[in-house]
């Protein structure tokens, strides 16, 4: 009865360390799709910060010119 007992507890034991691993995958699974979705908000944060730092300097350019161009302008 005793065999019986252990193969019975054996049985539920490797059962759920069977369903404790699988949730762990699969919660480790769905960080690491959390963690790549970051990643990619970030390059786009980025990207983003790139153009509007690009636009800027190049509307900073423009102004640059109209200011010189008044000067010159000006002096005439």
């Amino acid at each position: 009865m005793s065999i019986a007992i252990v193969a019975i507890m054996g049985g539920v034991l490797i059962s759920l360390v069977g369903i404790l691993t699988d949730a762990n995958t699969r919660k480790q699974k769905i960080k690491l799709k959390s963690i790549e979705k970051e990643v990619e908000l970030e390059k786009l944060r980025l990207e983003t910060y790139t153009m509007e730092t690009e636009k800027l300097r190049l509307e900073l350019e423009q102004s640059k010119v109209l200011l010189l161009e008044e000067k010159q302008n000006s002096t005439k």
